[in-house]
């Protein structure tokens, strides 16, 4: 089971690099960082599908998804200079309340 939560995890990063990556490649026009999207969700699928074996989906989904959202936002904080109001910052920590409440005291968790 933690082997499953670990491909879970590696997987979230794969998918949030490809992203950001996806970002950079300015519509697949640039090669480096259209690779690096193509290969980093590859990796992220693969990964994920590793994880349904023991992770129910709906909760393998709701981490990936969440935890997805809250690092995407703060990378596009951080290093593409987009703004987060009131709003975004309440939202993120609904999504990040909702991912905890999920994997510490839900029994949908499977683990």
């Amino acid at each position: 089971m933690h082997t499953s939560w670990l491909y879970l995890f590696i997987a979230i990063v794969a998918e949030v690099i490809a992203t950001s990556a996806l970002k950079v490649s300015e519509g697949f026009s640039r090669l480096a960082p259209s690779i690096v999207t193509i290969v980093g969700y590859g990796l992220a699928f693969y990964l994920l599908a590793l994880a349904l074996k023991t992770i129910p989906v709906g909760v393998a989904y709701a981490v990936w998804s969440g935890v997805g959202i809250v690092a995407i936002a703060a990378i596009g904080y951080f290093f593409f200079g987009q703004t987060l109001d009131a709003a975004a910052l309440i939202g993120i920590g609904l999504i990040l309340a909702g991912v905890l409440v999920l994997n510490v005291f839900s029994a949908s968790g499977g683990h």
